[in-house]
């Protein structure tokens, strides 16, 4: 699946405080903007996108926030796609294939197996100082 993220006509940014609570305002923000976005809710992608997204904010809370005090949600959609990224400072860049391999049973795990069930594609960006990540994940709707 190659789509230019760039050309998706729908964008929301929330900035948040890595903290619990942060999990539950990304999920929340995700099904206003779909809603606004004219994206059903029922549609059989988004419940498994939410668990996605809920997994890697829960993560950069469990795991950056020593290093990132804020975290950053990006949602974007078109009429065919659903993309979403999170990004946090911490410099750790995981291996999100190599989880599959491993037969692991954590929230990483769980993202790829649904993203990679969806026909969607999973990738890291880091950010140019090294210093944080962002983690994109490309559905198809």
């Amino acid at each position: 699946m190659r789509t230019r993220l760039e050309a998706l006509p729908h964008r929301h940014v929330l900035t948040l405080p890595t903290m619990p609570s942060a999990v539950r305002t990304a999920r929340e923000t995700a099904e206003r903007a779909l809603a606004e976005w004219g994206i059903n809710p029922r549609h059989p992608t988004v419940d498994p996108a939410l668990l996605i997204l809920s997994e890697l904010v829960t993560n950069s809370v469990r795991h950056a926030a020593e290093l990132s005090p804020q975290l950053t949600v990006i949602y974007a959609a078109g009429e065919d796609t659903l993309a979403f990224a999170v990004h946090d400072r911490h410099p750790h860049q995981p291996a999100l294939y190599a989880t599959l391999i491993d037969a692991g049973s954590g929230g990483l795990t769980t993202v790829m197996e649904l993203t990679l069930g969806l026909g969607g594609t999973a990738v890291v960006r880091g950010d140019a100082d090294g210093r944080g990540k962002s983690i994109w994940i490309t559905l198809p709707l």
